[in-house]
Formats: C-alpha cells, sequence, structure tokens
C-alpha cells in the first residue's frame, strides 16, 4: 500500500520540486476530485479511470449480533472505474 506521504516523495522526485510543492499539488488535485464529486459531478480522468457518486438505497438488514432486523438509511458512495490504459498497466 503507498500512503499519502509515499505518494508526495514519488512526486517530488519524478517532477524534480520540493516535498512542499508536490505536497500541495497532491492536496490540491485530491481536494478537486472531492470537491466535484460532493457537487454530484463525476471526475474522469482520461486513462486514468472515472470518479463517481453512487447512491445506495434504503434497505433493511440484520444486526449480526442480535438479529434483529434494523433500517439501513439511503447513502451516497464513491465508486471508481479503472480506465483503460490502468487496467492495460496492471
Amino acid at each position: 500500500n503507498v500512503n499519502k506521504a509515499q505518494l508526495i516523495d514519488s512526486v517530488a522526485s519524478k517532477d524534480d520540486v520540493s516535498k512542499a510543492e508536490a505536497g500541495r499539488a497532491v492536496d490540491a488535485t485530491l481536494s478537486a476530485i472531492s470537491g466535484s464529486l460532493s457537487g454530484g459531478e463525476n471526475v474522469s480522468l482520461v486513462g486514468f479511470g472515472t470518479f463517481s457518486v453512487r447512491h445506495r438505497a434504503a434497505r433493511m438488514g440484520r444486526n449480526p449480533q442480535t438479529g434483529a432486523a434494523i433500517h439501513i438509511n439511503a447513502s451516497k458512495s464513491v465508486g471508481f472505474k479503472a480506465g483503460k490504459a490502468l487496467k492495460e498497466s496492471l
């Protein structure tokens, strides 16, 4: 697994910029993606993939400890579909 600090190190070394500059670039990118998703927009990065908001309907579930039925509210989650170039690189 690669964490955020390792991602920043990788960006800094590949683009020959300081870690601080790379950190700001990574933060700005993640912020832009988050902002678009929270506004209900998809984010498509050609060759990499598409981030989208997925809607989950309300449903009934069970408490695994007691077996009691519980109502699970509708919710939103983030989905990711890998692009062709990313799939092929794996």
